[in-house]
């Protein structure tokens, strides 16, 4: 389950996985950021509601940025559990995204 969030002017869409971030939600993860009308400019995922990520949310994650522009994607995440930052660590995310 997502909970999602859009700034007033569009431009941030936050994305708050409830769960696991894992195949299960692959399709409305996806539909969460491609079917906006007007594409945003930057990517908010809150993992504070997040238990675990597994490899198909990093390809998710991989995905969200290849569709937000690759090397020049604005993706925050924020709010990682331990357990999380560390996936995100050894998977060398941190060279890809946003991690506080």
């Amino acid at each position: 389950m997502f909970k999602i969030e859009e700034s007033a002017d569009g431009a941030t869409l936050t994305i708050i996985p409830v769960g696991r971030f894992d195949a299960r939600m692959h399709r409305t993860f996806l539909e969460a950021y491609t079917t906006r009308p007007v594409p945003s400019s930057h990517y908010v995922l809150d993992f504070a509601q997040t238990e675990y990520i597994d490899s198909t949310g990093l390809g998710m994650l991989l995905k969200l940025r290849e569709f937000a522009g690759g090397g020049k994607a604005r993706v925050h995440l924020l709010k990682c559990s331990p357990q999380i930052k560390s996936i995100l660590s050894i998977a060398n995310f941190h060279s890809l995204v946003t991690i506080p």
